[in-house]
């Protein structure tokens, strides 16, 4: 169904070992640290990972994939950057799962919850993108401003999503529109295998495995039947999807702001 292979999961170092953030230290500093610069960095190991990113497989009648990093010249290349800005490093960090990607997010960029004009004007990252504005990122750069800005907030937290790629489908007008990997039942049965494959590998970018931040109720329940099964995390935190504290609990943004931050930073 897929284009991935079983082979991915011994694909980057550390296969196999859960990490729970803590240290182990068992070589001297000056080993560990020669052994690290002869180690792939975090951003270096997203990059290979999405360099190879696609998706093969059947999808029902009327459903389509958006994979700009094969499909948007430029796109990979604006990805490097950005990564190797705010990831050129080999510290652990949390994960935060989303549903899939939006068409005016990681859609367009190919990095979560970002979108062309916050890429350029709180990220520094200046493209040839249009201009575009997802209702989420808006939640999301608020929520990194008020956790420090974006240097403290990636160098804690790596994003992605339960499908990686971008989904949609013929809306009524004919016209394409997003949707969720779990609006359908025989999309949610096609796209499965493949999204467990997905986030077995980034496990191994060197994730803390301890709790998995799960954003949105639904998208909750599916990781939970997922994880119970392969094991991947010890434990899930489920936050409120930044669509729908922008739709429908702007007034509250806040609230929502410091139950983030709090998750977040809570010692594991």
């Amino acid at each position: 169904m897929a284009s991935s292979k079983k082979k991915d999961s011994n694909q980057y170092p550390g296969a196999g070992s859960k990490n729970t953030g803590k240290a182990k230290g068992a070589l001297p500093k000056n080993a560990q640290d020669l052994a690290k610069e002869n180690m792939p960095t975090f951003a270096d190991k997203i990059m290979a990972f999405h360099r190879c990113l696609r998706y093969d497989g059947s999808l029902p009648p009327g459903f389509a994939v958006l994979n700009p990093m094969q499909q948007t010249p430029g796109v990979l290349d604006i990805m490097e950057r950005f990564y190797q800005k705010y990831y050129h490093d080999h510290k652990v960090r949390k994960f935060i799962i989303g549903i899939n990607p939006g068409r005016h997010g990681a859609g367009t960029t190919g990095i979560p919850f970002t979108d062309s004009k916050r890429l350029r004007t709180i990220c520094g990252i200046d493209t040839q993108l249009p201009s575009t504005h997802e209702v989420s990122a808006h939640f999301i750069y608020d929520m990194i401003a008020a956790y420090g800005g974006v240097k403290a907030f990636y160098q804690d937290v790596y994003i992605q999503s339960m499908f990686p790629l971008a989904l949609v489908r013929e809306g009524s007008s004919g016209r394409l529109v997003n949707c969720n990997y779990y609006d359908d039942p025989a999309l949610t049965e096609a796209v499965m295998p493949y999204m467990c494959r997905q986030l077995k590998a980034q496990v191994e970018f060197g994730v803390d495995q301890s709790t998995a931040y799960i954003l949105g109720k639904k998208n909750a329940g599916f990781f939970a039947r997922l994880n119970e099964k392969e094991k991947l995390f010890e434990k899930m935190v489920v936050l409120p999807h930044p669509r729908y504290i922008q739709q429908y609990r702007s007034k509250e943004k806040d609230l929502f702001i410091d139950e983030y931050i709090q998750s977040l930073k809570q010692p594991a």
